[in-house]
């Protein structure tokens, strides 16, 4: 299988041109040294009450007290928020709420998107990341991640887990697992991350991989058993739970990430200032609390370390679609 990697290698060469200017910016000319001087738009791709809405809001709210200009959240779940935002003016009123899921692992899925990451948008910079973690149903009975792999090696394709659909995070990290640990298990697809999660703790399905933000309050209840996290450090909220390289699964290791994108052709001068507004929300201590309430973990950087850094993602998901052979198409 082809991966079509070359629009991102165009995304991220035009990126770091058009931003490279950013950190020796002179005063910024015209209408852009005011901005904002209106409302600012943040499209967010996902229901309202989903994690990443949840926490978008918790830094919206201090980023409209730095500007003193409203910033609103505009809920617009699935492709039509990526198209809203990349036929918006390119002036920084309308920026865009991007997901590893739908930035990067996406393109490399499927070829028939109606959005390209590399022509309609530019980065502005991380704002979080939602660290990953393995659980399953107490029913199933096991406590470690080694006990998980044995069980799965000596019934190949008799465990199911849930996603909330082909080619999310779920999926692909559960594809993850299973090459790391040789192991062979049945995807169970939901319309969401919700019913996913929902179907797993009622039992429906045996264990998945979901943000931490998504099962805390279930882990703590003890209506789900926790076994590792996927990021390479514990998490803040579940200190308790090992990392998959500290459980014994080599070469696991990612991060569920959202970041601030930009209509492509939005003035360098703008991309800066909302970049700057953006970490200094993230470095506010009340809001990194809040977040961290949320079982989410402030990550804010300049738009050149996104860029890099969606460099980087990319290679990694991109070995493992050609490897397991995935398409959407």
């Amino acid at each position: 299988m082809e991966i079509p990697m070359t629009h991102f290698q165009r995304f991220l060469s035009m990126a770091f041109l058009a931003l490279g200017l950013v950190l020796g910016l002179a005063p910024l000319p015209g209408h852009a040294a005011e901005f904002p001087e209106k409302p600012v738009r943040i499209v967010v791709p996902f229901p309202a009450g989903a994690a990443a809405d949840a926490a978008m809001r918790v830094v919206a709210r201090k980023m409209s007290e730095l500007w003193r200009q409203p910033v609103v959240i505009d809920n617009r779940p699935g492709v039509h928020g990526f198209q809203l935002v990349s036929s918006a003016p390119a002036d920084g009123y309308t920026l865009l709420l991007g997901a590893g899921s739908g930035m990067v692992t996406a393109p490399l899925l499927s070829s028939k998107l109606s959005y390209n990451p590399s022509r309609d948008f530019v980065p502005v910079g991380r704002v979080l990341i939602n660290v990953p973690i393995l659980t399953t149903h107490p029913s199933l009975n096991v406590s470690t991640v080694q006990e998980l792999v044995a069980l799965a090696r000596k019934n190949p394709g008799a465990l199911n887990y849930s996603s909330s659909g082909n080619g999310t995070p779920g999926h692909l990290s559960m594809e993850m697992f299973q090459a790391a640990t040789g192991t062979r298990m049945l995807q169970i697809p939901y319309k969401g991350g919700a019913p996913a999660v929902n179907e797993l703790v009622g039992g429906h399905v045996q264990l998945g991989i979901n943000a931490v933000p998504s099962v805390v309050l279930q882990i703590k209840a003890g209506k789900l058993t926790p076994l590792a996290v996927a990021s390479a450090t514990r998490s803040r909220a579940l200190p308790q739970v090992p990392t998959m390289a500290e459980a014994g699964v080599k070469d696991f290791e990612y991060d569920i990430w959202y970041a601030l994108f930009a209509p492509t052709g939005t003035p360098p001068a703008v991309v800066a200032k909302v970049n700057a507004a953006l970490v200094r929300s993230l470095q506010d201590r009340e809001v990194a609390k809040s977040l961290e309430a949320q079982g989410a973990e402030p990550a804010p950087t300049t738009p050149q370390e996104l860029a890099r850094f969606m460099q980087e993602d990319t290679a990694r998901w991109a070995k493992l679609v050609k490897e397991r052979n995935l398409k959407l198409d």
